[in-house]
């Protein structure tokens, strides 16, 4: 549990802690964010190869890391749906919906992106 006292160093060395252990629960417990990771992995050097500006090679890994992002905010609120509770509520399924549909848009924005720098 975290500190509500912690100031200055202590409060951003307990931040980092609280983050590692959300990558590590969102690597083990969502199999979406694993497949992100290895494309991101897989990725990363064809931007690097491909880009012909740092720009460029910016925007193509940065699209990927905004996919990671939007997975790990989506798992975020999933987890928080599921300890409500597992019985069927339209709010509930709403909320799933809609972060589903953020990384569905996330992708598609990393598509775009891909397809415009390489596309010329």
């Amino acid at each position: 549990m975290a500190n509500p006292n912690a100031k200055g160093i202590k409060r951003l060395i307990n931040a980092c802690f609280f983050s590692v252990a959300g990558f590590k629960a969102t690597w083990t417990h969502e199999e979406a964010f694993r497949q992100e990771v290895v494309l991101f992995v897989v990725t990363t050097p064809i931007a690097l190869w491909l880009g012909q500006s740092t720009v460029e090679k910016l925007l193509l890994i940065g699209s990927m890391v905004l996919v990671m992002l939007v997975e790990l905010l989506n798992s975020a609120v999933e987890a928080v749906v599921d300890r409500v509770g597992f019985e069927h509520h339209e709010l509930s399924g709403r909320a799933k919906d809609i972060g589903s549909a953020a990384v569905m848009m996330s992708l598609a924005w990393a598509a775009v992106t891909w397809a415009s720098i390489l596309i010329k």
